[in-house]
């Protein structure tokens, strides 16, 4: 589970950022990250995305902790 930030269409970005957001190097073609989701490796796209990454951290434990409780013991 990650948190993924993205560009203004929605696009996972993988650029080098400044603290605002913006591309470190202008000829990347990077238009900067806008928002950030949680993205869970079983169950995709958690939820809307937050404006900071920050914000998206409790969305991820939350979800994070869910699949913990959906846990089936095992039987032998």
């Amino acid at each position: 589970m990650k948190i993924a930030p993205l560009h203004p269409d929605s696009t996972e970005c993988d650029h080098a950022v400044s603290l605002s957001g913006k591309p470190r190097d202008p000829a990347s073609g990077c238009a900067g990250r806008r928002s950030y989701a949680v993205v869970c490796s079983a169950c995709g796209l958690v939820g809307d995305p937050h404006g900071l990454g920050v914000l998206a951290e409790p969305a991820q434990t939350r979800h994070r902790d869910s699949h913990k409780t959906t846990l089936v013991p095992a039987t032998r």
